[in-house]
């Protein structure tokens, strides 16, 4: 991987339908041109971690923001949330949960474990796509991370 790509948005989606849609709507907000796709939980856990084939990445070039998946193989979405906010390294990385679980567990759990927001996957393209672009001009544009020295 080129070094000196920086990656705005991780997007952690097994489910190609909504893979495809996911970027479908961040192409339409114009946000893709830094964006990282993991189709599962191990995988988005070796990319945060700069662990297996991401090992040359560094730890310094976090993404802006996680759009994370919460059924996921390999690693399910609240074990790869409860790595993230547990680890000083990556715990200010905000985590968005974009789910179709409804289940009032995931949501208590993920907030629990220190999620940013959680959202419900909208079934239309066209609320889905609105979704998206909102959540891309939110943490990318709007937001304001903290600074952290060195």
């Amino acid at each position: 991987m080129n070094e000196t790509f920086v990656v705005e948005i991780l997007l952690v989606e097994d489910n190609p339908h909504d893979l495809e849609l996911t970027q479908r709507a961040l192409r339409k907000a114009n946000v893709t041109n830094h964006l990282q796709v993991a189709r599962d939980g191990a995988e988005a856990l070796d990319f945060l971690f700069c662990e297996g084939a991401h090992a040359e990445r560094k730890m310094e070039n976090a993404p802006k923001v996680i759009l994370l998946d919460l059924k996921l193989p390999k690693v399910d979405g609240l074990e790869v949330l409860k790595r993230i906010k547990g680890d000083p390294r990556t715990q200010m990385i905000p985590v968005v949960v974009l789910t179709s679980s409804k289940e009032q567990n995931d949501v208590i759990e993920s907030y629990r474990l220190g999620v940013n927001s959680y959202i419900v996957k909208p079934v239309n393209f066209e609320s889905f796509a609105a979704a998206v672009q909102e959540i891309g001009m939110y943490w990318l544009l709007l937001n304001q991370p903290p600074q952290l020295e060195e």
